[in-house]
């Protein structure tokens, strides 16, 4: 057959395999389409005026299909796919930093913990100037440049020499690349004598281990009641939100269910090893709250185990499954839905297509639902009730018990250009340069250094006059509005440099709107109010 000879066999098996409807009833049907289309790619190689690429026909066809279906069903390459798989994995093969490009040098913000670049002794602060005998300070090298040089398979050796304040020569590491673990916990700290703090970015594989070590320790702290914080966190394995969800519910409680045309119904319950099924738990959230952070966030609030504070969740309830393909390449396919305890879909509409799905989100900001509750309308199709007889809503995104809207108050022109091109954090990098020794023998730890430490009005002015020589200038006007929030932002970086994220959170929290409601809940008597159950 013609279209052979132009379409790899392995690729055209993988066309065949995207249409093919297994159910019985279909069959006949979507062969025939499968031969039409066949057909069609035969036509296109055999007769289209130009050249074409058989692989790049094929893998526009496949993204063409899985577009018509769903926002979340999508083609992935086979270069995609380790890449989007890392941050689920937890963990990668390299050398173990993290790092930010400052006037176009990689300069080492910290090394991972337990990674080889900490065990050999690089420091924050050191700038990368020689990888192998290649110059990469000062020559346009990318972020991307900086992954393909330092990422490697474990084992493997690099040679990097690097410029270190007080230091007059570069001096030299010969690195062997390990596996690198990426974390899901952000932070967690006590609030106080009885308030616990978790942040988690992601549900990946490593992420329960993570979170059963965190709880260990705040409740070895004396930790009775929790806030979590799932806001920005956009999901992961539904396994691991599952886990999580166990952690606070009680034997035998429904966590979710999943149902699709070709899977059967599907339920998932809670056991009784929960870490933490007793307490006050507070679970923030966002419009960047999706997927499995709904699931964990529907199930706590469904069994009126927690109070939702926030904004209303981004609203996935789709399910989506791997599909490996010949050459390497997958498709991650919707498969079910996902149903909350109460039976509720949190899916939003996507029959307008990807593009108005996703525009969805940023409407929230022109509708002003960020800033106040009252736009939002739930049709009474939508309501559900909770075992204590409490409304909550399906068909958007999880609504939460207790709004609070998004503070702009901080916000101006001259803010947003100084955070959108970095100044801040270049700034501080530059100040640690000059008094990380200082500060680490100031503050032996974030809770001094919260205590003590002030952005006063000469570091301020420092960073203004920094900023106007990188091009922004001073605007007096906006910085009555904003000075208050750089000074916040700054202090937190510092204390990140110092003592890695978490302690940016520990610094930056304080003044958050949501956060501060979250511990005045739990320190109040909203929990009786509404009649949940913690005890």
């Amino acid at each position: 057959m013609f279209f052979r000879k132009f379409i790899p066999p392995a690729l055209s098996l993988l066309v065949f395999g995207l249409l093919l409807n297994t159910t019985a009833h279909a069959q006949f049907d979507t062969y025939d389409g499968a031969k039409k289309f066949e057909s069609f790619l035969e036509d296109v190689s055999r007769y289209y005026v130009d050249t074409v690429n058989p692989d790049q026909l094929v893998e526009s066809a496949i993204m063409g299909v899985l577009k018509d279906l769903d926002p979340h069903s999508v083609y992935i390459s086979k270069e995609e796919l380790k890449r989007m798989n890392e941050p689920l994995v937890g963990n990668f093969d390299g050398i173990g930093i993290q790092y930010n490009m400052v006037k176009d040098t990689i300069v080492v913000v910290s090394p991972i913990s337990g990674g080889p670049s900490e065990k050999l002794g690089v420091r924050p602060g050191d700038r990368i100037v020689y990888i192998g005998d290649k110059l990469v300070a000062g020559v346009g090298f990318s972020s991307k440049d900086v992954t393909e040089h330092l990422r490697g398979p474990k084992g493997t050796q690099v040679h990097l020499r690097v410029k270190r304040r007080g230091e007059v020569d570069l001096v030299p590491y010969t690195i062997t690349r390990d596996r690198i673990p990426i974390f899901s916990v952000d932070a967690s700290y006590m609030i106080n004598k009885d308030i616990g703090y978790i942040k988690l970015n992601r549900f990946s594989a490593t992420t329960m281990g993570e979170i059963e070590l965190a709880v260990g320790v705040l409740q070895s702290k004396g930790m009775k009641h929790m806030i979590l914080d799932l806001r920005g966190n956009s999901g992961g394995y539904l396994r691991t939100a599952i886990d999580l969800a166990d952690q606070f519910l009680s034997n035998k409680k429904l966590v979710v269910y999943t149902e699709g045309r070709s899977f059967p119904k599907k339920e998932k319950f809670a056991t009784s090893k929960g870490n933490f099924e007793k307490g006050k738990l507070v679970v923030m959230i966002d419009e960047g709250s999706a997927s499995a952070s709904e699931i964990v966030a529907g199930a706590i609030q469904d069994w009126d185990r927690g109070i939702i504070i926030g904004r209303r969740s981004f609203g996935k309830g789709l399910v989506q499954k791997p599909y490996s393909m010949p050459d390497g390449s997958a498709i991650r396919l919707t498969i079910s839905r996902y149903y909350t305890p109460t039976g509720r879909s949190i899916q939003r509409p996507y029959e307008d297509g990807t593009q108005e799905y996703y525009k969805a989100i940023t409407q929230r900001f022109e509708t002003g639902e960020v800033w106040s509750s009252d736009s939002i309308q739930f049709p009474d199709s939508l309501k559900f009730y909770t075992p204590k007889k409490r409304v909550v809503y399906g068909g958007g995104g999880i609504m939460p018990d207790i709004f609070v809207p998004l503070d702009t108050s901080g916000i101006s022109d001259y803010y947003n250009l100084v955070r959108r091109k970095g100044l801040l954090n270049d700034f501080v990098i530059s100040y640690l340069d000059d008094n990380r020794d200082q500060l680490l023998s100031s503050y032996n730890q974030v809770t001094d250094f919260k205590d003590e430490f002030e952005v006063n009005a000469a570091l301020l002015a420092r960073f203004y006059d920094y900023a106007a020589a990188e091009g922004v200038a001073q605007n007096d006007d906006d910085i009555l509005i904003s000075g208050d929030l750089i000074a916040l932002q700054i202090k937190a970086l510092i204390a990140r440099g110092l003592w890695k994220t978490g302690a940016y959170y520990q610094i930056y929290n304080d003044s958050d709107a949501t956060f501060n409601k979250a511990v005045e809940i739990i320190e109040g008597r909203t929990f009786e109010k509404m009649k949940l159950s913690y005890k």
